[in-house]
């Protein structure tokens, strides 16, 4: 399209009339059609354990007049999409006119990009837009200092926010009993005279501390609107309050005094630098209009991608339920009191799974059924077995939601999923990953041929493509401390209880963990492997050492049946190969990090590769 044909269809004086003619812009531009003149990616915020929060600054012009923008994170999508690019013509659906500090700020909640538009030059010669000064008396602040990379200007300069406004198909926002509805991400510590219409996403139980300083109790909630998340909390007064006023799934107006601080992101799972607390005056009233407050937001992560996650972040995750442990009993090491937990394992159709334990109330309740589908939101990314997950007590878990994602992974495993394999993480494979290091595929001979392991204190890493040929089956597994993360031995002390040394902590029974000797061989040759606890479930086709453990007490053959059937089995090991001294001796331990099925169809691919480097009459 011709700059004359995309001028044409920009709305010119659109920006004027967002901040100047508040009242009337719905009727004049009820959808402004802007260029975009500049993306910027802003230095990324910090969220406490979660992901880093990307945020983008967008410079907006109507050809008479250019404005600073911030895109809201739940319009990122337009960038990672690579829609939206420099000249590209843009349609504003829904949008927060602010005016911080003397600078006009758009918050952009929704918008999409023209494509038969085009992508032209800067259209005229825009120049910066100045609003009209704000009318005597207007008190009413919102932002501060560094709001969303805004200049930093003297305190004495107040600021008038103006009414947020949605595209004709939407619902938007509204005024309520007359103060502005704000969007929770212009939510800052310098906003004053806001009122936000929410949903509770998540809520709490009460909780309680006592301390030589004094006693008290607390309980939160996590609120939600189309611009983002917030944490809000409660204490002593505020609970008796406040509690049975919020309810999980409704919507209210919450308006100030109620405090805004930096978020302490030791205890929220959101994504947002700041969260609200509760106060004696705070003004909260249930909303009857809820159809345009999302029900609940996610940002969900496949399970393949853990890998890249850093341990400790926060994420959301859905996966079809494969497994469901029982409830087990642990004793906090910090605290001594006992915490029930039940372990799940989830996959989805990155062909992996990971474990994910579940805590207090959700576990001992949980009677969800395989291959039900569960979304979590706030789980926290530990290292251990490469990566599994736990949900936080801020977190929450819901079985078969009514989401895309959801129903997606349900047709997936109908279809073929129940019939596969899946691979897990590893600690090992996941740091090679990171680096990049590819680790050379190995035959048997080659490995004893070059002595891998001998001279490198760190060991040498490798890839094996062999048949599993035989499973010791003598002391295939040891009684392992229930703590996850601690698996180490504990001792029978004969009365019912069993003690594990490293915690200090005794438990009701162990926790088996396989601990494998296999014997594997290719074209080459043979050699012994040793395998731990998630490997060894691979090879088992799935079972745990507890269930193995189970028949070997009540079921011997049917346990060496396992065994036999395991045999055969031809897998794709990740080893490290390192030198071992036991006693005075010295020999070379080859320990197998990861192992995965075979992909015939690569394999055949690498095969045929290697054969036209042979043919000679190519």
């Amino acid at each position: 399209m011709s700059v004359a044909e995309a001028k044409s269809a920009i709305t010119q004086g659109a920006l004027e009339a967002v901040f100047d003619d508040a009242g009337n812009v719905d009727q004049r531009f009820p959808v402004p059609v802007l260029q975009c003149l500049q993306i910027k990616p802003l230095a990324a915020q910090p969220a406490g354990g979660a992901a880093s929060v990307e945020r983008y600054r967008v410079v907006l012009s109507d050809v008479r007049n250019y404005v600073q923008c911030m895109l809201a994170t739940q319009a990122n999508h337009v960038i990672h999409d690579n829609q939206l690019v420099r000249g590209c013509i843009v349609r504003v659906k829904s949008y927060q006119a602010n005016s911080v500090k003397g600078k006009n700020i758009l918050i952009i909640l929704d918008l999409d990009v023209a494509d038969n538009l085009g992508v032209h030059d800067r259209i005229g010669e825009p120049v910066a837009f100045e609003s009209k000064p704000a009318q005597e008396g207007n008190t009413t602040t919102i932002g501060g200092s560094g709001f969303y990379g805004a200049k930093s200007e003297s305190p004495a300069v107040k600021s008038e926010p103006l009414p947020s406004r949605s595209a004709p198909q939407k619902s938007g926002s509204t005024n309520h009993g007359g103060p502005v509805i704000y969007p929770i991400e212009a939510l800052s510590p310098y906003a004053h005279k806001w009122t936000i219409k929410a949903r509770v996403s998540a809520k709490s139980d009460i909780k309680t501390w006592h301390k030589p300083s004094g006693e008290g109790k607390l309980f939160s909630v996590n609120l939600l609107d189309e611009s983002g998340e917030i944490k809000a909390t409660g204490f002593n007064e505020q609970c008796d309050q406040y509690y049975d006023m919020l309810q999980e799934g409704s919507v209210y107006y919450i308006s100030n005094p109620c405090r805004i601080q930096f978020a302490k992101k030791q205890f929220s799972n959101l994504p947002n630098d700041y969260e609200l607390t509760f106060e004696r005056d705070t003004v909260i009233e249930k909303a009857e209009d809820s159809s345009n407050v999302p029900q609940v937001r996610y940002n969900f992560v496949n399970i393949q991608a853990l890998q890249e996650v850093e341990k400790d972040s926060t994420i959301d995750i859905v996966g079809v339920l494969k497994e469901v442990g029982e409830v087990n009993q642990i004793v906090s090491k910090t605290t001594q009191k006992p915490y029930d937990k039940r372990e799940l394992t989830l996959v989805d159709d990155s062909q992996f799974s990971v474990r994910v334990t579940i805590w207090g109330k959700s576990a001992t309740a949980f009677d969800s059924q395989p291959e039900s589908v569960v979304a979590f939101k706030g789980v926290k990314v530990s290292d251990f077995g490469g990566r599994s997950l736990s949900l936080l007590s801020s977190g929450t878990m819901s079985v078969d939601p009514d989401i895309e994602e959801a129903h997606r992974l349900k047709g997936w495993y109908d279809s073929q999923g129940a019939s596969g394999s899946f691979n897990t993480h590893n600690n090992l494979s996941s740091m090679g990953a990171a680096t990049g290091r590819q680790d050379q595929t190995k035959s048997i001979s080659q490995v004893k041929d070059e002595m891998l392991g001998m001279d490198n204190p760190g060991g040498d890493y490798f890839n094996l493509k062999a048949t599993v040929v035989y499973i010791r089956q003598e002391n295939f597994c040891y009684p392992a401390c229930m703590n996850s993360d601690c698996n180490k031995k504990v001792i029978d002390q004969g009365d019912g209880t069993w003690h594990c040394e490293k915690c200090q902590a005794d438990h009701p029974r162990p926790e088996y963990r396989y601990i494998s000797s296999i014997n594997v061989n290719d074209h080459t040759g043979q050699i012994w492997l040793s395998c731990f606890d998630e490997v060894s479930r691979i090879i088992m086709d799935g079972m745990t050492a507890d269930q193995a453990m189970e028949l070997k007490e009540n079921d011997e053959p049917a346990l060496a049946a396992k065994f036999e059937a395991a045999n055969f089995t031809k897998l794709n090991f990740r080893v490290r190969a390192k030198m071992d001294t036991y006693g005075d001796n010295q020999k070379i331990r080859y320990q197998v990090m990861n192992a995965t099925p075979l992909d015939f169809k690569s394999e055949a691919l690498k095969l045929a590769d290697m054969i036209k480097q042979f043919d000679i009459s190519s």
